[in-house]
This record gives C-alpha cells, sequence and structure tokens, in this order.
C-alpha cells in the first residue's frame, strides 16, 4: 500500500461545504483518506510527503470535452467557420491519420492537459485507430471517459472516415469491451457519434440501446453552428435537441457538446431529460460559432462542465483560459456578477464530475475520493498580492496553467516541480513533427 501526505497546503475542497483551509491530506493507494488541519501524526507512516506550505491545493480540472486526435492539427485551420474548418482542413487530416499518429497526438495532448492541471478528460477520437489513443491514455496516467467517432453518412467525408453502420457499431463495441473500465476503473468508454448529420437514424438508435444495455455514456456534438442546425433540420425534418429527443437518444447518459443555438423548447428538453451539456467558450469564440447561453442552463439546474474541445480550433487545451473566458464572456450580457469566480471553478472541477457521472469520485476534496489533485504555486508576480485575496478570483482571473506544480492522478504522482514524469516530453515532440509531415505529404 503506498502512503502519499501534502503537508500544509491552502485547500480548496469544493465539496457541499465549499471549504478553504490551510491543511492536509493523506492518501493511501487511489484515494483520500483524510484531509484535515493537522495529519502531522502520519508523518511516520508515510511513503512520501510533499510539502505544500505556501501552495493551493485543489481537485484536478475535469474537461468534458476534447479531441486528442486533433492535437497534431495545431494551427493547420486557423479563422474559418465550423463546417468549412471541418469539411476543408480537419476530416482530411483525420483521414490520414495512421496508428502512430494517432498515438502520438493523443501523448501530445495530455502532456499539455496534465501540464495544465487537467486530471479527467471526455475525448471524442477520429475514426480509425482509436485503440492507440487508448494505449496512450494508459500509458500516461491520465483519467478519461472516450470513445472512437462514428460516421455512416454525409456529404464531403472522405472515405477513408465514412463507415458501414454495422462496421462502425461493431468496433464501438469491441474497443468497449476491451477498455471499459482499464486501469482499475480509470479508462472508461464512451459512444461518439460525431453529430446528426453525419450519423443515420439507425446508427444514433443503435447507439441509444448499446448505451443503455452498457450503462455507459453517449457524446456528441449538438446546435454548435447555425449551418449545422439549418442541415438537421432539412435532412431530418427537426432541430437538433428535438431530434434526439424524437428518437430516444435525450437521457441523462446524453452529453451534448457546445449547445449554442438552443431554443427554449430544446433547452426544456435538456432540462427535462436529464442532458448534460459541456460549454467550450474558447473553440466557440475562434470558430465564430457563437457564446452558448451557459448562465440561463444553470439557472434551469442543467449540469454544464468545461472543455477546451481540440487543440485545432482552440489551440491549446489550458482549462486556466477556459475559466477566464467562461467568467467573462457572460458578464456583458448578464453583469459583472453573472458566472462568478466560484461557480466557474466549480465547473471545473465538481460540474465536471457530474457531467461524467463521476460526481461520487472526482471533482472535489473529501475522504474517500479518488486521488486526483494539483497543487499550485501562485507566489509571483501576476498572483500577488495574496493578502487577504479571495482564493477563488486567485484561480480563475490571475493564475496560469504555468502554475501547476504537482499534479496527482488516482494516487500516483504524474507531475512533479513541474516535470512530467509519465510522458516523455523530449520523444513526444520529436515524434510530433515527424507524424504531421507524413500527414501533410499524405493529403
Amino acid at each position: 500500500m503506498s502512503k502519499l501526505l501534502i503537508k500544509q497546503a491552502q485547500i480548496i475542497t469544493m465539496n457541499s461545504q465549499e471549504e478553504v483551509y490551510s491543511g492536509d491530506v493523506w492518501i493511501e493507494n487511489d484515494r483520500i483518506v483524510h484531509a484535515a488541519p493537522d495529519l502531522s501524526s502520519l508523518e511516520k507512516q508515510a511513503d512520501h510527503i510533499i510539502a505544500g506550505k505556501g501552495r493551493v491545493l485543489l481537485p484536478g480540472f475535469v474537461q468534458t470535452h476534447i479531441h486528442l486526435c486533433q492535437t497534431l492539427f495545431r494551427g493547420r485551420a486557423d479563422d474559418m467557420e465550423l463546417l468549412d474548418w471541418l469539411k476543408k482542413r480537419i476530416w482530411p487530416l483525420e483521414a490520414a491519420h495512421d496508428e502512430e499518429s494517432v498515438y502520438y497526438s493523443a501523448l501530445l495532448g495530455i502532456g499539455e492537459l496534465i501540464r495544465s492541471g487537467t486530471t479527467t478528460i471526455l475525448d471524442m477520437e477520429t475514426v480509425r485507430h482509436t485503440d492507440f489513443a487508448f494505449r496512450a491514455m494508459a500509458e500516461s496516467g491520465i483519467r478519461a471517459v472516450a470513445g472512437k467517432v462514428m460516421m455512416d453518412c454525409g456529404a464531403d467525408v472522405p472515405s477513408a472516415l465514412l463507415e458501414r453502420t454495422d462496421q462502425s457499431i461493431l468496433e464501438s463495441v469491441d474497443l468497449l469491451q476491451k477498455w471499459n473500465g482499464a486501469e482499475g476503473g480509470r479508462i472508461r468508454y464512451a459512444f461518439c457519434p460525431r453529430f446528426v448529420v453525419s450519423c443515420t437514424e439507425r446508427l444514433l438508435t443503435e447507439v441509444r440501446d448499446l448505451s443503455e444495455q452498457y450503462d455507459v455514456k453517449i457524446h456528441t456534438h449538438a446546435s454548435e453552428n447555425r449551418g449545422e442546425i439549418e442541415q438537421v433540420e432539412r435532412e431530418r425534418g427537426m432541430r437538433n435537441v428535438v431530434y434526439l429527443d424524437h428518437i430516444g437518444l435525450a437521457t441523462p447518459r446524453l452529453i451534448l457538446a457546445h449547445c449554442i443555438w438552443l431554443d427554449e423548447e430544446e433547452k426544456r428538453i435538456i432540462r427535462q431529460r436529464g442532458v448534460k451539456v459541456t460549454h467550450c467558450p474558447g473553440s466557440n469564440l475562434k470558430l465564430a460559432s457563437g457564446i452558448a447561453d451557459v448562465p440561463d442552463l444553470l439557472s434551469q439546474h442543467t449540469h454544464v462542465g468545461l472543455g477546451a474541445d481540440g487543440a485545432a480550433c482552440n489551440n491549446h487545451l489550458d482549462m486556466f483560459q477556459e475559466m477566464r473566458l467562461a467568467a467573462l464572456i457572460h458578464k456583458t450580457n448578464y453583469g459583472p456578477a453573472a458566472m462568478g469566480a466560484k461557480n466557474v471553478l466549480r465547473m471545473a472541477t465538481m460540474g465536471g464530475a457530474e457531467v461524467l457521472g463521476m460526481e461520487g469520485e472526482i471533482g472535489s476534496i473529501e475522504p474517500g475520493k479518488k486521488a486526483d489533485l494539483i497543487l499550485l504555486d501562485l507566489n509571483d508576480f501576476h498572483a500577488y498580492p495574496s493578502y487577504d485575496a479571495d482564493p477563488y478570483s486567485r484561480i480563475v482571473y490571475s493564475a496560469t496553467r504555468g502554475d501547476v506544480d504537482t499534479v496527482i492522478i488516482d494516487g500516483k504522482i504524474v507531475m512533479q516541480g513541474k516535470q512530467l514524469l509519465a510522458v516523455d516530453k523530449k520523444v513526444v515532440l520529436q515524434e510530433a513533427d515527424r507524424c504531421i509531415e507524413r500527414l501533410l505529404k499524405r493529403i
């Protein structure tokens, strides 16, 4: 049994009491056993002690929409709107992927995620070679819910991405049976139909039934772009979320990315069916897709998480930037008190856990939960003065990813002293360049 003690950090629990105090955390194997002002009596039993004095201890960030397969495409599709971005750049690049490029694209993204304090992701891969992304997740130590993209129809879809319905379902179930619950439960599977315009109704209804059979999540994009919504209305005869509800897909297992252009009926469906939403402000701004009405969704008690989306449409996977954007962009419509720092930090931690249905396991610092933690060193110009400072404001409005000193996932230290322990940075950067060079030649 491994025993880890974190000493005298400023602990921001994000639990139901929302406590902030100076104290210690005792970890045995993968679990938090004690969190209290003083656990010095346990020091002699510890295998490892981390000095937290002058630092801030938080639950690890939970990002609820990521595309690890697109990390290699960073900077390759800038300044475009969504459908052109997909059809002209991203789909051809995804179609060019091979096993090695998917693997290193995933490791490149995971390295960035861990370095910036993200410990759990909901990841949507591409159509092919998803097994190699799962291998990267397993080796790196990150906690992940992930699945292969499913696409069995659609105009302008490259042949390498266009699947037969039966084959798409078979490959998804095979991956689920191999990876769901792997690494002691650290990795879980989700069915990932890309969006309505690239999926037949048969595929979507089969995913609905399989999600219930295996009790796993469904993750898809919805109402991100006006052109997408118009296409869904032409082809399916109703708006996006209305259609998903019509075919029985709108359940508490459904997680929708973006949800920018919802009407009142769609908001009602989301609320009544217990559908979860993930907010991606950086990506939505960069693609000029719009701004999701998150304050209204939250006021209706919809569970909303935060995600950076992919490096191809955001250029970073940094939760600090997403938190700051989420806090700022809604104030012009709702006033300066809207999306306060504490609420935004909750979205990035416990809110993400709730979206994934993992609120009993992660998202806060309290005994019995998984030891997914990050330690911030805010002793720098940009985060001072610290005297009597609001801790939530310091993190959401002032802190940066460079302040993340230590990351613990499942009780294992995966970064310490700002040095990654589970990902070989030099190798990943070298291989990332080699892989993108090969993909660009291939397309």
